[in-house]
């Protein structure tokens, strides 16, 4: 993809160069010069480039999609999306691993990005990804209105579970007796974060016949 921009008399050919020069661009002109392959996030104006994600970190994306997308889809209560896909914030265009947006903001989703919180969020934590998640995706998304958003780390084998609250600030939820997190947003789903650090992961249909899917 040729790609071309050209900020404060300076040209530039890459988001790679547009980030290394520190340069702002408008999140329109970020849009145009991302494509499926592009690892990068939009952030104040910034770009911020990403590394490749690990094999395992693919797996768990890829287990966690499969099963909701499943739920969701049979429900009829919504779309679940992974990355690459980019989440339009009022600060910031993120790429989260996962989104969950309801039936109710459907209007949200454009051909190449959601305009707007998503109604939930996963993120899998990498090392070069920690204090994005845990800090500055943390905050933008709790400010956002995000009503869940789960942080799965598979180096220390942990997930996190953050709702919010009344007072508009995330609040953990810990599993029930049974090892079981069940979603608020996403009415009736449950999962075991276990199952997340099984080698290998446990096949689809299990997983289905436990949520009493077809």
């Amino acid at each position: 993809m040729v790609i071309f921009v050209e900020t404060a008399s300076v040209k530039f050919n890459s988001l790679e160069e547009i980030a290394k020069a520190k340069k702002k661009i408008s999140y329109e002109e970020f849009l145009e010069l991302c494509d499926e392959d592009t690892l990068a996030e939009w952030v104040n104006g910034e770009i911020i480039m990403t590394s490749p994600a690990s094999r395992k970190h693919q797996e768990i994306a890829f287990f966690l999609q499969s099963i909701l997308h499943s739920y969701v889809e049979f429900y009829r209560i919504g779309e679940i999306l992974g990355a690459p896909f980019q989440m339009k914030l009022p600060l910031s265009g993120r790429e989260p691993d996962i989104i969950f947006v309801h039936s109710d903001h459907l209007d949200r989703l454009k051909d190449t990005f959601l305009d707007g919180p998503a109604d939930m969020v996963v993120e899998i934590i990498s090392k070069d990804s920690v204090s994005r998640d845990r800090g500055d995706k943390f905050m933008e998304y709790e400010s956002a209105g995000i009503a869940e958003y789960w942080l799965i780390d598979p180096t220390r084998k942990q997930a996190e579970f953050y709702r919010l609250g009344d007072d508009n600030c995330y609040h953990q939820v810990l599993l029930d007796a049974e090892g079981k997190y069940h979603s608020e947003i996403i009415k009736g789903f449950w999962f075991k974060p276990s199952w997340l650090w099984q080698e290998p992961l446990p096949p689809d249909w299990e997983i289905r016949r436990e949520l009493n899917l077809p």
